[in-house]
């Protein structure tokens, strides 16, 4: 078994991966103030869990990150489990190629994402991952990174709209009962909704349009894709732990012989 960790700007996913199945996936806040001591009191417990209680920890872990500071926190945290920790870049002998303009500033989950979509799908692909920011990743049947887009994530507009109107409520994104709110709250849980859904469909309809891929596909990955995947026209299908699974084929094609 491996450990799979993609630390975002928000959110940091852990996954225990037997394979390339997931055993049991977790969530946390991206703290930068948390100390090697708590993410090991964390991952102890919940490895011990989800390994029946028999405290079999896995030997090796492999880590994508966009929060440099916290690299040496969970280093720490490894080394305290005894766990190897490696960390993905666009250093890696990868069976992927990165056809942009600046390789090495190429994200790790970017990375992870195009491994993921290149072994599983086989076609050309677009990866909608849906985090801090929204990514838009281009991704060819062969495994090649074309580049994408970046836009404000889906918190974002919350958190600005807020910020500079004080009357207005802050609301969950969620799917609203009807496109025509009738109170102030439902019209804002409308049309911050509605506003994602739409950006999302409009920038991939773009991307398909410059880019002209092959029977494209389109996935969508990160911690809203659940909610937000099955509203978009667009997307085809919904893979929540994408990035993870493509941090277990790195480790696997880094460990192969």
């Amino acid at each position: 078994m491996i450990l799979a960790v993609d630390v975002g700007n928000t959110e940091t996913v852990v996954g225990l991966f037997r394979g390339l199945e997931p055993v049991d996936c977790w969530r946390l806040s991206t703290d930068r103030k948390r100390t090697a001591d708590e993410y090991a009191f964390f991952l102890r417990d919940n490895l011990t869990a989800a390994a029946g209680g028999t405290g079999e920890l896995p030997p090796r872990a492999i880590m994508a990150s966009v929060v440099p500071v916290l690299e040496r926190v969970w280093d720490e945290t490894c080394r305290a489990l005894g766990i190897e920790l490696s960390l993905l870049d666009s250093s890696a002998p990868l069976p992927i190629q990165l056809d942009v303009d600046e390789p090495s500033s190429v994200g790790a989950d970017r990375i992870a994402n195009t491994l993921a979509a290149a072994e599983l799908y086989g076609r050309d692909t677009v990866v909608v991952d849906l985090g801090t920011a929204t990514t838009f990743d281009c991704i060819t049947s062969d495994g090649a990174f074309r580049g994408g887009v970046i836009a404000p994530g889906p918190y974002a507009g919350i958190e600005h709209l807020v910020h500079h109107a004080a009357k207005l409520p802050k609301v969950e994104i969620a799917p609203p009962e009807t496109v025509i709110g009738r109170t102030t709250e439902s019209c804002l849980r409308s049309g911050v909704f509605y506003s994602i859904v739409d950006a999302i469909d409009g920038i991939v309809d773009r991307i398909i349009e410059e880019w002209q891929p092959a029977d494209p596909y389109i996935v969508a990955t990160g911690g809203l894709a659940e909610l937000i995947g099955p509203q978009c026209r667009t997307v085809q299908h919904v893979e929540p732990f994408l990035t993870l699974i493509g941090l277990a084929i790195a480790d696997r094609v880094l460990e192969s012989p």
